[in-house]
């Protein structure tokens, strides 16, 4: 087979360009289909979509070169309150605060618009001669041999030697691959937006955890907005959503509180339903998923992209060192690599949040003093805190060469 590349992934959100651009730097030829039109995105507005950047993300993307075209753009979270409490009554007497003071690595996170991710990966793609199809969706892969080709609803066919799904919860790669999900629903939806906000965050990321679901408000740069992801019940977000902006606001005043003084809408409203999906497994014949299409988290602690990033070096980790080795990169045994590589993490960390999420969406007495006693317990020594800090920032495990910002 005649391969127009060595590796053909399939979606161009984040994790898709932020593989790609890991692989090509290393000389392999790398396609990239992504179903939406990439300037479109790049171009786009003020919406209020955002990103959690763990610490180690920043480093993967410091070294793929992604980082440099953020510059302006970041803003790093100094500080992590969270909290328990009911709307309109303020927050329990016991809370977790982190600070960045107690890292030697610096700040715990960095918030950044889609908009601005998008399009410093669009010129690291192009910077890295990645081959960049957009607008054009998938609707056959056949694995033959030693390749894997790929058609195109346009008719167009691409052959390489490996098939990476980066293409989300519902990942047609991995449908048409065979491989299965686990997961359910959480009867909850996020409620999704940006805020102006009359007081300047200092760079604190506030997460307020109500019977209803958790509410996450995350600094952005200037000082004056926050992107919030706001959990409510199915029903109630719902009819959240249906209310003209001055309703919606009075819907989230008693939830977000007055710490920030006045507050009005300042971005686009979306939706999502929650859920947890997981892949029954990460890899079949000459094929690998990634991100979302491998493991759909709960957002409670803004994880997502960090581990789909966490994929992503894994993934470019090991067909790199079997490249130079002289295997066949889509071989079963260099993917099972990949595989036993982060299933089990993955997986325990996707369960953990779905835990906590259960722990703390629901208004029971009894758990509700347990977990308040927890978070105190937590705050007050020091050791338990750093541990969660670490955690969070995703610096404990086996931490992938690139994020740990070093070169494969």
């Amino acid at each position: 087979m005649e391969k127009d590349a060595d590796i053909v992934i399939v979606g161009g959100g984040l994790n898709g360009p932020a593989l790609g651009v890991a692989l090509a730097r290393s000389g392999l030829r790398v396609v990239v289909v992504d179903a939406r039109p990439a300037g479109a995105r790049a171009e786009a507005g003020f919406d209020g979509r955002a990103y959690a950047l763990a610490v180690a993300s920043k480093r993967l993307l410091e070294v793929i070169g992604v980082w440099a075209g953020l510059s302006g753009r970041v803003q790093p979270i100094l500080q992590i309150k969270a909290s328990d409490g009911v709307a309109g009554q303020g927050p329990a007497p016991f809370f977790l605060t982190f600070d960045h003071a107690e890292m030697e690595e610096g700040p715990m996170g960095f918030m950044v618009e889609d908009r601005y991710l998008y399009a410093a990966f669009l010129a690291a793609m192009e910077a890295a001669g990645v081959t960049l199809i957009s607008g054009e969706t998938v609707i056959s892969q056949v694995v033959s041999g030693a390749g894997v080709e790929v058609e195109l609803a346009s008719g167009r066919i691409v052959r390489g030697s490996v098939l990476v799904g980066c293409d989300g919860r519902a990942s047609g790669v991995a449908a048409r691959a065979g491989i299965g999900r686990t997961g359910w629903g959480y009867g909850q939806t996020a409620l999704v937006t940006a805020i102006a906000h009359e007081k300047d965050h200092q760079g604190i990321a506030q997460q307020f955890f109500m019977p209803s679901g958790p509410l996450a408000i995350l600094p952005l740069a200037g000082g004056h907005h926050s992107s919030i992801v706001w959990s409510e019940t199915e029903v109630q977000a719902a009819a959240i959503q249906a209310l003209g902006d001055a309703e919606y606001l009075e819907a989230l005043r008693p939830r977000f509180g007055d710490f920030l003084g006045e507050i009005s809408l300042a971005g686009d409203r979306f939706t999502y339903p929650l859920s947890l999906t997981l892949a029954n497994s990460f890899v079949a014949p000459r094929v690998a998923l990634v991100g979302d299409a491998a493991h759909g988290v709960h957002p409670i602690a803004g994880q997502g992209l960090n581990l789909g990033l966490r994929d992503v070096g894994a993934l470019a980790e090991v067909l790199i060192e079997a490249r130079r080795r002289g295997e066949d990169i889509g071989a079963a045994d260099v993917l099972e690599r990949y595989q036993r590589w982060r299933r089990f993490d993955s997986t325990a960390l996707a369960l953990g949040m779905d835990g906590v999420n259960r722990l703390f969406s629901n208004d029971n007495p009894v758990l509700r003093m347990g977990r308040d006693l927890g978070m105190g317990l937590v705050n007050a020594v020091p050791g338990l805190r750093r541990k969660f800090m670490r955690q969070a920032a995703g610096l404990s495990g086996e931490v992938p060469k690139l994020l740990r910002g070093v070169e494969v």
